[in-house]
């Protein structure tokens, strides 16, 4: 499995080189699927500092307009900050558009100022949750139904049936009911085998069938470099941005198999999330594993950027 990880993050947020992020992240995503790789990874955040993906429904349209054959994974969508209804549509229009190849994990999100900002509930966020869920299962049938006191009917219905895939998030029990009530797929963002366990127990008491997909206990986000010892000491800092952001928007009770304790690019470098390898120690790895590419890290630089994604599409591919 190749993934390619794409969350547009740019210090700073000047607009010409946010402009140039976002044309680059779609000019990757075309390098991606030319060269077999099998899903671009979008996220979903709000009022971040550093412009951290806001938009990953129109991201995913505008790489499904670049790329005829790789899959897009939202990696969570934050539905109870949307419109189910409308939302529902825009999924229906990129599933219909792609060919089915938009997997969304719907998620609760964890910053309460994302809330606020959206005017919704955070107390109220797992009734938003099953209310919209429930409202965008309905929605894909096509068919009327009721909706705050009105009837309402969504078109066009999507190609992928019984609807889209679309997989619950989370990493509480909570989650792992809703999902199995529904009979939908959970999707933790840490590796967790308990909750696994329950996952499944829960959809033997509700007569449901679905699957658990869930990182591998040794989950890394890859960059590739000649020299990784020059890559941590030139580039460290952005490897440290966007873990330092990622873990400071986290409560202690949040589980994320990148969540990092890192304060040091050293730091960081020891504890193995974030990785630097050699072509050659990929290819030694590729030999069983999954590759999460991610080239524009932290506000990489993009130039720096491509020379990672080169380095895997001619050296590291061609010998797996």
């Amino acid at each position: 499995m190749k993934v390619i990880r794409f969350n547009q993050v740019q210090p700073g947020l000047e607009p010409n080189e946010m402009s140039a992020r976002y044309k680059a992240t779609l000019d990757m995503a075309q390098y991606a699927d030319e060269h077999g790789f099998d899903i671009v990874s979008l996220e979903e955040h709000h009022g971040a500092e550093n412009g951290w993906s806001p938009s990953p429904l129109i991201t995913a349209g505008m790489v499904f307009g670049r790329c005829p054959r790789i899959g897009v994974s939202l990696s969570a969508l934050l539905v109870p900050l949307h419109d189910p209804l409308r939302i529902a549509e825009d999924i229906a229009v990129l599933d219909l558009a792609s060919g089915g190849r938009l997997v969304v994990i719907a998620g609760l999100g964890y910053r309460p100022e994302e809330y606020a900002a959206h005017g919704k509930s955070w107390a109220d966020r797992g009734k938003l949750m099953d209310e919209s869920l429930d409202v965008m299962l309905k929605a894909w049938t096509g068919e009327p139904f009721e909706y705050r006191g009105t009837t309402v009917q969504v078109t066009p219905t999507p190609i992928t049936k019984p609807h889209p895939m679309i997989l619950v998030g989370g990493t509480s029990r909570p989650a792992a009911r809703r999902a199995a009530r529904l009979g939908l797929p959970l999707s933790p963002a840490a590796h967790l085998p308990e909750l696994e366990a329950y996952y499944y127990e829960q959809c033997a008491e509700h007569g449901t069938s679905g699957f658990c997909g869930m990182p591998a206990a040794d989950l890394t986000l890859l960059f590739v470099h000649e020299d990784p010892d020059k890559a941590w000491a030139t580039l460290g800092q952005h490897f440290l941005h966007e873990a330092t952001t990622y873990a400071d928007w986290q409560t202690p009770d949040i589980k994320s198999a990148v969540h990092s304790h890192a304060r040091t690019a050293d730091e960081l470098r020891a504890e193995g999330i974030y990785q630097v390898l050699t072509p050659e120690e990929c290819v030694a790895k590729g030999k069983d594993g999954m590759f999460t590419l991610h080239p524009l890290v932290g506000g990489m630089p993009i130039a720096e950027g491509w020379k990672c994604l080169n380095l895997f599409g001619e050296q590291v591919l061609p010998n797996l």
